[in-house]
């Protein structure tokens, strides 16, 4: 009797955590989102809580200059002992940033994200546009992802969908102007200054076309919003709503670091700030896992190399 082993089939590999598809509505007209962008979530770690536990990204800080003022941003350039968003221990150039890519992904290869955070505002620097250049044409298969604070979003959106940036964070803090007045100081915008309700007047305008068009385009959004205690607290669930009904992929409440103006102010408790997510996750999907990222940082979230 012949006897014929069985072959065993190898185990399947462990899937990357699915996210639910979804349909979001732009001008009136409901829109799948396709199989791309869902594989853009799950290797991206910051829009997948699941992809930042295997995978990491690098923050390239070649963006110094900004064109708004907020009352609690302090930005430096030259710190190593703060992690939080604007600082950076040193400001790259776009061939020193393409480098120290190149270096890190020869140690790390869990880097899935090539991304520019600051540390002031990237869509306000050249040397942003001329960086990703760089990294799409040496690495085309490494996600590219940029923040903002969308007062330029609008007018650079077609450049951003030229370089295939595929994830953008704008971060949104208002979406009324007296509620806005209060968060910046002031905004350049085209060769002049505004200040007060003029400035969160145009800014917020900006932000919402920005946010619209991007959408239109199928590039993920994730909105950061600052929670603000006497300042934006009651105002952060139509944030949510009004980026909801744009079709954002995802809100991230991040409490605030008190300085600058708001030094004064006590940001909210993690109590406060998960009520918070619970009631804004009626209206748009919640990130949890945000660690308020350096402009320099390389690695998964939390585990900064």
């Amino acid at each position: 009797m012949c006897l014929v082993e069985k072959a065993v089939e190898p185990e399947p590999a462990p899937e990357l955590e699915r996210e639910p598809l979804h349909v979001t509505k732009v001008e009136g007209k409901e829109v799948p989102w396709d199989p791309a962008q869902f594989r853009k979530v799950q290797k991206h770690p910051c829009y997948s809580k699941h992809a930042s536990h295997l995978f990491g990204r690098i923050h390239l800080a070649v963006a110094p200059m900004c064109n708004i003022q907020c009352n609690y941003c302090i930005r430096k350039f030259d710190c190593v002992n703060e992690s939080r968003p604007g600082v950076t221990s040193k400001v790259l150039r776009p061939q020193e940033a393409l480098e120290l890519l190149r270096g890190v992904l020869e140690k790390v290869q869990y880097i899935k994200v090539a991304a520019v955070a600051g540390p002031g505002e990237p869509l306000y620097n050249e040397d942003t546009f001329e960086t990703f250049q760089l990294i799409k044409d040496e690495f085309p298969r490494l996600l590219l992802c940029i923040s903002t604070n969308g007062l330029l979003l609008p007018d650079r959106i077609a450049d951003i969908e030229e370089l295939g940036i595929g994830t953008i964070t704008v971060t949104l803090n208002a979406v009324d102007a007296e509620i806005g007045k209060k968060i910046y100081s002031f905004i350049d915008y085209r060769g002049k200054r505004y200040r007060g309700k003029e400035a969160a007047e145009l800014l917020i305008k900006n932000q919402l076309e920005g946010i619209r068009e991007s959408v239109k385009r199928k590039i993920l959004v994730k909105v950061n919003t600052v929670y603000i205690p006497s300042v934006n607290d009651k105002h952060i669930i139509e944030i949510a709503r009004t980026v909801g009904e744009i079709g954002v992929y995802q809100q991230n409440i991040m409490p605030l670091i008190p300085q600058y103006k708001f030094a004064d102010i006590t940001p909210p408790t993690s109590r406060e700030k998960r009520e918070m997510q619970k009631k804004c996750r009626e209206y748009t999907r919640q990130m949890t896992h945000c660690r308020q990222c350096r402009a320099d940082a390389i690695g998964k979230l939390g585990e900064d190399t």
